[in-house]
């Protein structure tokens, strides 16, 4: 069974934020809160969380998975920006926004693109989020939580518990954030593309 937390949307309590980290860190899966939609996130190098995600949501290897960091210095260890980019981006952020980028070193093969070798990014504003990626110390590996043939992501966390009370470690509930998913940018081609209309103004990128 998936353990519980009822956080605080504005005061996070730290205990909590505690707790959840350290499940992460010892290989969970968790459902969260984001600045759009719920999200299912783990350990960034976690191989059985990769699976996990890729079995609930049935996704195939061209999926682009993102990397939730906590700011932009964390974000800038895992793609390539130039300069061009890089205001764009930092305009944007933090925000509703999913950037897909070349990625570096630090991010593991499995997560990247099979073909064009890139990865997703985003740094959300949501106070929860970001207690939980400071607590953290490292992104998270996430993916918007649609489960196969529904048209929005489930936004309460009681539902989430019920429904996937099986197959997540952990569910963070701290009120409803909404339905929308993130607008996402590709600039792996050196031009923004938009590829996803979603929460984000998408004026700045079109």
């Amino acid at each position: 069974m998936a353990k519980y937390f009822d956080v605080h949307p504005d005061n996070p309590q730290p205990r909590s934020i505690a707790q959840v980290a350290d499940s992460v860190r010892s290989g969970a899966l968790i459902a969260y809160p984001t600045d759009s939609c719920y999200a299912l996130g783990c350990r960034l190098g976690s191989r059985d969380g990769i699976d996990r995600i890729r079995s609930i949501r049935q996704l195939d290897n061209r999926h682009h998975f993102t990397l939730v960091c906590q700011d932009f210095a964390q974000l800038g260890r895992f793609v390539q920006i130039d300069n061009d980019v890089f205001r764009a981006i930092k305009a944007s952020t933090p925000g509703s926004y999913t950037f897909i980028l070349p990625a570096t070193r630090e991010v593991p093969r499995m997560l990247q693109h099979p073909k064009k070798k890139t990865v997703g990014v985003r740094i959300p504003d949501h106070v929860v989020t970001q207690a939980l990626l400071t607590e953290l110390g490292e992104p998270l590996l996430s993916s918007t939580l649609l489960l196969p043939g529904e048209e929005e992501p489930m936004t309460q966390g009681w539902e989430i518990k019920d429904r996937l009370d099986h197959v997540v470690d952990a569910v963070i509930d701290s009120g409803d954030c909404g339905t929308e998913p993130t607008t996402v940018v590709d600039f792996s081609g050196g031009e923004a593309e938009i590829v996803r209309y979603g929460a984000g103004d998408p004026e700045r990128f079109e």
